[in-house]
């Protein structure tokens, strides 16, 4: 008589193994279509805005010598200084009008399409708070209608896009048809690109995320170089930036979302690990058993 053993049956994978998705990556996104429409709507409203508070020429320069004299009463430093160390290089002039005529607004762009695509929850968080602050700066932009440094004679700036190009602007304002260049305060460059910078260091985990910081402080620099902006106009984007972020909480347990998967792919990692341990173990033991009982007469 032979007495033979049946292989085992195997065991179900452990529960724990089971990976199951993060909560950004299940968070229903905003719908495509109606998201595009109400971006590219923003953007139309503030253009048109924008435009209405130009023609605005005296007041604009009477605003203008009053944020001059509010700096040189705050002590801040001259926008001097740093245009002086650009002009130290043509080609570091040009490719800082480069950086403020083609990288504010595709930077914006890309930084709310990634959030889309990858953070939804953060996504509505910042297209939320970047639309706040720009409503805000419209109405700055209409009751505050202000000259750039570079168009201001008391500063002794040099324009820097007309004379090394690239420019945005026309060289003559009142004639200027494609931007509006009396809205200098408050900085959306700034404000938008210190907005960018907070989302993603909000919405990622990396070690290396702060690094994202880097953006503002290069757009400051920037614009302020370029004689675009003053000192003030930064500041007065940060504090609008500030309130805005104070008013849009940043929804709650997003910022936890991204380590709790990392979590959870660790866990069902090791647990992977653990099950196919001790399923080698397992078979190992069969094998060993069956030569005893296979074959074995009596």
């Amino acid at each position: 008589m032979d007495s033979r053993t049946e292989p085992a049956e195997a065991e179900p994978e452990p529960a724990a193994a089971i990976r199951r998705p993060s909560p950004e990556s299940t968070a229903a996104r905003p719908p495509l279509v109606r998201e595009l429409l109400l971006v590219v709507g923003l953007f139309v409203v503030y253009k048109v805005g924008r435009q209405l508070a130009d023609g605005h020429t005296a007041e604009a320069f009477r605003n203008a010598n009053r944020v001059w004299d509010w700096e040189r009463t705050l002590h801040l430093p001259g926008e001097g200084s740093v245009q002086g160390a650009l002009l130290h290089s043509d080609t570091v002039v040009h490719l800082a009008n480069t950086y403020y005529a083609t990288v504010h607004f595709p930077a914006t762009v890309a930084f709310l399409v990634w959030m889309y695509l990858r953070r939804p929850v953060h996504y509505v968080w910042a297209r939320r708070v970047l639309a706040a602050v720009t409503a805000a700066a419209l109405a700055l932009h209409l009751t505050f209608p202000l000259a750039p440094p570079r168009l201001l004679a008391a500063a002794g700036l040099v324009d820097t896009g007309q004379v090394y190009g690239p420019t945005v602007y026309g060289a003559h304002p009142a004639t200027d048809e494609m931007a509006n260049q009396f809205a200098a305060m408050p900085s959306l460059h700034f404000g938008w690109a210190l907005m960018v910078a907070i989302g993603l260091i909000a919405a990622t985990r990396s070690r290396l995320r702060w690094l994202w910081l880097l953006h503002p402080l290069l757009t400051l620099l920037v614009i302020v170089g370029t004689a675009n902006h003053y000192w003030l106009d930064a500041i007065v984007a940060t504090a609008l930036l500030g309130i805005a972020l104070a008013v849009i909480r940043q929804p709650r347990g997003a910022g936890a979302t991204e380590a709790h998967g990392l979590v959870a792919d660790e866990a069902s990692d090791e647990a992977d690990g653990a099950a196919g341990n001790s399923g080698r173990a397992g078979g190992a033991g069969e094998k060993e058993s069956v030569p005893e009982l296979v074959g074995a007469r009596r």
